[in-house]
């Protein structure tokens, strides 16, 4: 095998030592010079100018300020008010609480829920008599949750939808 052959398998631009060396010092020099930019790159975003307008605590505290409120509203206050018994049960108060609460469930039929309506379903349910009713409902039978999923109805305004829906069946 002679020199020849060996070296045209390598065919390099760099054939001498200067500018080997060179090319290694210019490769050096440019991770250097990108280390150094990333390090002051990165310490500047860190840095916060305290005298900014932006950093005033009127601006942070309007920055953190809420969008928005919530305010909650009374269901049944008639029944909380010391009204007397059955004011809160009222048809219209039923109605409301069935269409906010039940009525996903009852208006469908989702899960074996009884529809609305449905006499042949609420039948057996009615011979059970409405205090059987009122314990499943306040209580939660099967799938469906204890107060429809509501807890923070009170006892009487379940009782309002349950005779609602129970209006519906006869």
């Amino acid at each position: 095998m002679s020199q020849h052959e060996h070296d045209a398998g390598h065919a390099s631009p760099i054939k001498t030592r200067k500018p080997l060396i060179t090319v290694i010092a210019l490769a050096l020099l440019a991770a250097i010079l990108i280390v150094v930019m990333l390090s002051q790159f990165i310490s500047n975003m860190r840095s916060v100018d305290k005298d900014s307008p932006a950093m005033t605590p009127e601006a942070v505290a309007k920055r953190l300020k809420p969008v928005g409120d919530v305010a909650f509203a009374d269901t049944g206050g008639a029944a909380e008010t010391g009204a007397a018994p059955g004011a809160a049960a009222g048809k219209a108060d039923g109605k409301k609480i069935y269409e906010a609460n039940c009525s996903a469930c009852h208006g469908s039929g989702v899960a074996g829920a009884p529809k609305a309506g449905d006499k042949a379903a609420w039948a057996p349910r009615l011979k059970a008599g409405m205090n059987a009713l009122y314990a499943s409902s306040i209580k939660g039978k099967g799938a469906m949750p204890a107060k429809g999923g509501n807890t923070a109805l009170a006892d009487a305004d379940v009782k309002a939808a349950v005779d609602y829906l129970m209006g519906l069946a006869k």
